[in-house]
């Protein structure tokens, strides 16, 4: 072979080898508080970006399916035994609706919190602000509209079996009946836990059916309150004539609202932003529309 000629083939690189590595580090590594921050940072404007008629379409729609949380509970607790520790079978019904709804990234006023508050925080303008509070409107009303449609269809005769129209009853009067000072403090864990699934998400991998079962179930069995699936108990209600207007704006929907916007937003967002504010401020994150 002349001096001139190369092998066709030979070791890998040393620099290859080291490519590979560092491929294989970036998998094998969590994702960095600042790194999810960024990913739902980047959904948040995305979210603001989008026009009206998605916004209305997609909270009405999961107002609607949110509704297969109160039906699934009600079912499951209309057939299991009745023993001592049901209720915590049971409650595993009230994440069906939460599974469609997160999983099929329809519009949920609780998720919100956290997701457009962050681009709001990192902006720190005025028409971003404006924008998230616009987006806030859209999706609450339309996600309360869904849930009263919702509500209706589950009043309706034949809709359900009588002993699962019981079972509906007895829980949506439980849940919308324990008081405004209750409903709020209760609404705050709830919106941690909802706001903790939007965080864990982006380094959920394949794992987030399991994350969003986990925690919507414990909404359920700590006996928590959240203003959209509590709005679908609270429309059945009154469909049914078992509750006024009065009671069911001041005493449940207003102090459960302000109770999961106090722990999605004031706690939860905050002790994230924290996390990360000093390394966006001195560059090391990636930077974003002002």
């Amino acid at each position: 072979m002349h001096s001139s000629e190369r092998p066709l083939s030979g070791p890998p690189s040393k620099h290859t080898n080291s490519d590979e590595d560092e491929a294989s580090v970036q998998t094998a590594t969590r994702l960095s508080a600042r790194l999810i921050y960024e990913v739902i940072r980047r959904d948040g404007e995305e979210e603001l970006e989008r026009p009206t008629s998605s916004l209305v379409w997609s909270g009405m729609a999961a107002g609607i399916v949110i509704s297969f949380s109160v039906w699934g509970e009600a079912v499951l607790r209309t057939y299991l035994p009745d023993t001592p520790h049901a209720f915590l079978v049971e409650n595993l019904g009230y994440s069906l609706g939460f599974l469609i709804v997160i999983l099929g990234r329809m519009q949920l006023f609780t998720e919100n919190t956290i997701t457009t508050v962050l681009p709001v925080m990192h902006r720190q303008s005025w028409s971003c602000l404006v924008a998230m509070l616009r987006l806030w409107t859209l999706v609450l009303l339309a996600n309360v509209v869904g849930a009263f449609v919702a509500g209706f269809f589950l009043s309706l005769p034949d809709v359900v079996s009588d002993a699962v129209q019981a079972s509906l009853l007895e829980l949506s009067s439980h849940a919308v009946g324990m008081g405004a000072w209750q409903g709020f403090v209760r609404g705050i864990p709830a919106g941690v836990l909802v706001a903790s699934i939007v965080w864990m998400m982006p380094s959920s991998q394949s794992g987030g059916f399991f994350i969003i079962l986990g925690f919507t179930w414990m909404i359920a069995a700590g006996d928590l309150t959240h203003i959209i699936a509590g709005s679908v108990e609270m429309a059945y209600l009154v469909w049914q004539g078992q509750l006024g207007a009065y009671a069911a704006i001041v005493d449940f929907f207003l102090p459960v609202l302000a109770g999961n916007i106090v722990g999605g937003t004031a706690i939860f967002t905050m002790l994230a932003w924290g996390q990360v504010k000093n390394e966006v401020a001195h560059g090391t994150g990636t930077s974003g529309s002002g």
